[in-house]
Parts: structure tokens; C-alpha cells; sequence
């Protein structure tokens, strides 16, 4: 994977994490996602930036690793985690309206303490 455009800085109580993504800010990029990939190293992942804040919900048809999914609201507050196996149609969720979804490796959230409240802030992405 090539070096991604920009990050986001979750300031967590274990400190700041900083995880660079790539932009999914297209109806197209959003569709696609991280799909078909085998691996996503640590510290990185993909932002989904929406057009609207509204609940969103993520399924991983061709998904074929396990991810983190978290909510940020309009403010860059995390509104909550979901982790979704690879590979299914379940939709997830936190069942809040959400403008943001940052995608990680499962685990990856609950390691660095990233939960509902934690801040996030954005580092070189475009909206």
C-alpha cells in the first residue's frame, strides 16, 4: 500500500494515535472501501467521509479482513466501535447519525482505548 494522503489523531487516554488512511470521499471510493484486500498494516486505514451526517451502515460482502468501524460525528467525536467479521452482509452500525467512518484492523480501537468521547482531529484530508 502506497503511503496514504492524510491522518487522523485520535487523542486517546493512552495518548495520541495517529492513523494514516486513504480517502473514501466519492459514492464510488465509499461503495469500494477496503475491499478485496488481504492485509492493513497497523497505523493504517480508510476514512469515509459522507456528504451528510445521518446513520450509516457498513456490511463486508468482500471484505475479506476483520475492521474496526469508528463513528465520529460532526464535531470528530467518537460516537462509537464496531468490530465486523470479514466477509458478511450483516449491517453494522452504532445507531447514531454519523458524518465519518474511520476503518482500522480489528483491534486496533480497543488497543489505543479509542472509544465513545475520544477526540479526533484531521491531518492533511481534504473535504
Amino acid at each position: 500500500m502506497s503511503r496514504p494522503p492524510g491522518a487522523v489523531r485520535f487523542e486517546t487516554p493512552r495518548g495520541p494515535w495517529v492513523v494514516r488512511v486513504e480517502i473514501a470521499n466519492t459514492d464510488e471510493s465509499r461503495t469500494r472501501g477496503l475491499m478485496f484486500r488481504r492485509e492493513l498494516p497497523q497505523d493504517r486505514g480508510m476514512i469515509f467521509i459522507f456528504p451528510s451526517t445521518e446513520e450509516h451502515g457498513f456490511w463486508m460482502h468482500n471484505t475479506l479482513i476483520a475492521l474496526d468501524l469508528i463513528f465520529l460525528g460532526e464535531d470528530r467525536t467518537v460516537l462509537g466501535v464496531v468490530t465486523a467479521a470479514p466477509q458478511t452482509d450483516t449491517l453494522r452500525s452504532v445507531g447514531k447519525p454519523s458524518r465519518y467512518v474511520v476503518e482500522v484492523s480489528a483491534g486496533e480501537a480497543a488497543a489505543h482505548a479509542v472509544g465513545p468521547g475520544t477526540k479526533a482531529a484531521f491531518i492533511d484530508i481534504q473535504e
